[in-house]
């Protein structure tokens, strides 16, 4: 494995791991408020909050990776384009910024995906 490779292979757990830190941490400070009700509900509560918080934070990690490393691979592709033809910077730029929203849109998609999971089940 090339070393570019395997500092993006990092960037990327590191990424993954500070997104979904906040939400172990969540996950923590639930389970007190838990031990009022009978052990057995309380055990399952704890374990449904948990699994909501541990897979939201891994969805959304992921999905913001995912789309930095997009971004900026399509944003090195239009300025090595526009370097090799500066005569069509118009065009590309075009097509940087809609590729863009629609990575974007993608991000945004998941991270109402995790509000729902978080939210309603």
């Amino acid at each position: 494995m090339n070393r570019k490779k395997l500092f993006a292979s990092l960037l990327l757990l590191t990424l993954i791991l500070a997104v979904a830190l906040p939400t172990f941490a969540f996950a923590a400070d639930v389970a007190p408020e838990t031990i009022v009700v009978e052990a057995a509900e309380a055990e399952a509560e704890a374990s449904k909050i948990t699994g909501k918080a541990i897979g939201s934070g891994i969805a959304i990690g992921i999905a913001a990776a995912a789309g930095a490393i997009a971004m900026a691979l399509v944003t090195a592709k239009a300025a090595e384009s526009v370097a090799r033809q500066p005569e069509a910077t118009g065009n590309i730029r075009s097509t940087m910024m809609l590729g863009l929203v629609f990575i974007e849109t993608a991000i945004i998609y998941a991270l109402l995906a995790v509000i729902l999971i978080i939210f309603v089940l």
